[in-house]
């Protein structure tokens, strides 16, 4: 496979604000909303951020702390603000050293996530261990190498429909990132139907450098983008491909995209100009099939 230049045709993604004005005399909707109570808001938006199934919520210092000694997964750490004390500093000390998100919220959340017995401290834990970079690139399918890399895949139903392709089309792993991105749980595995037994997950902290570091293990990048000159049929997938999928609305990341050899776009004939990141994802790995089929 060729290099080709890689930055032409790339469409930036935005969306049109409207603005509208409330006539004197009578209260918008966002006024009323900005005399809430701020601790209220912040209660209600961090519960929107965090909400999974109870199954995999685990609460109190010495079961979470337990749990982190045992290296159990843990998806994310909720703390309460202002807590302190007792074995909360080896908590975060074990949390940091094995790369959990830690995330300062309202007390109120925990208890309304957890009871009142949360000691300050709510971790979500992981139906699956997360496999390394290293184990995916080295995992033998029986096929020309073949990584599948998620840029911010908020859904669980999209990453467990994914998952599921990604098993049916001989992917050796998935990669997805740390941060801003739905990570294995309860809803992914059931989405998944079973996927998330034979498709190992991996879990970085950057996918920019994971993707030079898959450069130099002989993959060749290839990013979906709305607005890529290049269609997706149009380049070699024959040899060990990385493709990476973006989320719907939003696509790539800028760095993540300029990361890629190559960045290519699916026909779009109807008005809405983005795919569900799954059929995305189902597309471009059948082409890679299809290619070496």
């Amino acid at each position: 496979m060729e290099r080709r230049s890689k930055g032409q045709g790339r469409a930036s993604v935005g969306s049109d604000k409207k603005f509208t004005r409330t006539p004197v005399g009578k209260t918008s909707r966002r006024s009323a909303y900005e005399e809430a109570p701020r601790a209220a808001r912040r209660v209600k938006e961090v519960e929107r951020k965090t909400v999974e199934t109870s199954d995999e919520i685990l609460s109190g210092r010495h079961p979470v702390l337990e749990a982190l000694k045992a290296g159990r997964p843990m998806n994310k750490l909720l703390l309460a603000e202002g807590a302190e004390g007792g074995s909360l500093a080896e908590i975060i000390a074990r949390a940091k050293e094995s790369g959990i998100v830690i995330q300062n919220v309202p007390r109120a959340s925990l208890t309304r996530l957890a009871g009142e017995r949360h000691q300050g401290i709510v971790a979500y834990v992981s139906p699956r261990a997360y496999a390394e970079v290293d184990e995916i690139v080295a995992r033998e399918t029986g096929q020309v190498p073949l990584v599948l890399i998620l840029d911010e895949v908020e859904d669980p139903h999209n990453l467990g429909a994914i998952l599921r392709t990604a098993d049916a089309t001989g992917v050796q792993g998935v990669i997805i990132p740390k941060r801003r991105a739905v990570p294995l749980t309860g809803t992914v595995a059931k989405a998944a139907a079973g996927a998330l037994e034979y498709v190992p997950v991996a879990r970085v902290s950057n996918l920019v450098q994971t993707m030079e570091y898959l450069k130099k293990q002989g993959y060749w990048i290839v990013g979906a983008s709305v607005g890529a000159e290049q269609r997706h049929t149009e380049v070699d997938m024959k040899g060990k491909i990385a493709l990476v999928i973006g989320a719907e609305g939003k696509g790539l990341g800028r760095l993540v995209e300029s990361t890629c050899d190559h960045v290519v776009s699916l026909p779009m004939m109807g008005q809405l100009q983005s795919l569900n990141a799954s059929v995305a994802a189902g597309v471009m790995l059948y082409e890679a099939v299809r290619q070496r089929s």
